[in-house]
Order: structure tokens, then sequence, then C-alpha cells
């Protein structure tokens, strides 16, 4: 089975829709900043009506197990590994 690769516009879309989701506002509203430091991993920060919230690796995680299932009809628990690229940035390996 070949393995889905999520670019990191769907990992930030996903993000955007996870949170807008969970503060009641639009997709729209939210903007979204991908991290990765050697020593605490792959983080966000989002933002929305000049406010800010940190989302952890499993924050990201849970966002894309809702957009595989919801915008991709993928299987939301499929194996999903996040990983830096040099030239694509941050993008994640679904299966």
């Amino acid at each position: 089975m070949e393995k889905l690769v999520l670019p990191e516009q769907d990992i930030i879309n996903a993000i955007c829709v996870y949170v807008s989701r969970k503060k009641h506002i639009k997709p729209e509203e939210v903007e979204v900043e991908l991290m990765y430091d050697d020593d605490t991993g792959f983080s966000a920060e989002s933002f929305w009506n000049g406010r800010k919230q940190v989302l952890v690796m499993s924050n990201i995680i849970e966002a894309l197990r809702l957009w595989l299932d919801e915008f991709l009809n993928e299987d939301p628990f499929a194996g999903i590994k996040l990983e830096l690229d040099d030239e694509a940035g941050i993008i994640a390996y679904v299966g």
C-alpha cells in the first residue's frame, strides 16, 4: 500500500479547521505557524482574534485525523508520521 503524503499546506488547513471547531469561529479566522525544534519536536502556534494557542504533537495528529476523515475520505486511524523536509517544509506521511 502506497503512503499518502500531506504537504505543509494541508497540515496548516487541518489545524485551522481543528482550532476553528474548538473555538467556534470560521477556519479563515485562524492563522497557523508550524514549528520544529530538535528538543521538543513538532508543534504549531495558532492565532485568532488577537489570541494565541500552542498546539503540541498530539493536537496536530488529532487535527490531521479530522482532515483525513472529513476532507480526504481516508482512514483517520492510519499511522501518521510528521517529517521535516529541507525543500517541502513539514510534511505528513499517512499509512
